[in-house]
């Protein structure tokens, strides 16, 4: 979804949230080690809020080693939506928010190519690429090539249109598999626009290229969304 306007702010509790060592004591575990659930595979972005009124924070990627750690590969300022976060089973459509939970990555698009050494598949837009998020319509949160006549364009977004943060982007599972109609639609990981997003989560373009470089489908990366503490916690996820 395309972004608001709010500066990038990265704050020192989501540093702390990805293992920084306190003052005065020996380094916390690493996050994916004090989750609840990391997707199963050997491959995890996280991206960490503050609290739920935040629309910056930190987006990390990791691996899971042989001898069974996990260890940072990268990170990157986030932005999230304009409306903060929400946890993602409860969450409503158009309200600006970012969903807390724990998410498969379906795939990856682009208007520019795929950078080199991209494992994940990888789908160029096109001039007739959307996608719809009309509540109304069977292809609801779905990519469609044409728009169909059951989804009105007011209610979907033109992709080729947003050059800055559809440059490159992941698919982010929420509400995919089975959707909700009114619980949200068209959520990515992308390129970050001028400010805070409509809901989804962006970084630096050059963090979205060095993401796209990593991921392995066959480790299974998933993105665990939340905040450093309270009911939204990445760690309950």
């Amino acid at each position: 979804m395309p972004p608001g306007a709010v500066a990038v702010l990265v704050s020192a509790a989501s540093l702390l949230l990805l293992g920084a060592a306190p003052a005065d004591g020996p380094a916390a575990p690493p996050l994916p080690a004090r989750m609840a659930d990391t997707g199963g595979g050997t491959q995890l972005i996280t991206a960490v809020a503050p609290d739920t009124g935040s629309t910056t924070g930190t987006v990390t990627w990791w691996d899971h080693e042989g001898d069974g750690h996990w260890v940072a590969a990268g990170s990157a300022p986030a932005r999230f939506g304009s409306g903060g976060l929400a946890d993602g089973p409860t969450r409503v459509q158009g309200t600006g928010t970012t969903p807390t939970g724990l998410y498969d990555l379906p795939y990856a698009f682009g208007i520019e190519p795929a950078p080199p050494g991209t494992a994940y598949r990888y789908r160029p837009v096109r001039e007739d690429s959307w996608w719809c998020q009309d509540n109304a319509s069977r292809s609801y949160n779905r990519w469609t090539e044409p728009r169909p006549a059951d989804c009105r364009a007011a209610e979907a977004e033109h992709l080729v249109t947003y050059t800055a943060q559809y440059a490159h982007a992941l698919v982010v599972g929420f509400n995919y598999d089975r959707p909700v109609h009114g619980r949200g639609a068209g959520i990515f990981l992308h390129v970050d626009g001028r400010g805070a997003t409509a809901g989804c989560v962006s970084v630096p373009k050059e963090a979205m290229r060095r993401i796209l470089r990593w991921a392995e489908p066959g480790q299974r990366p998933h993105l665990a969304i939340g905040t450093a503490g309270g009911a939204t916690a990445v760690t309950r996820y």
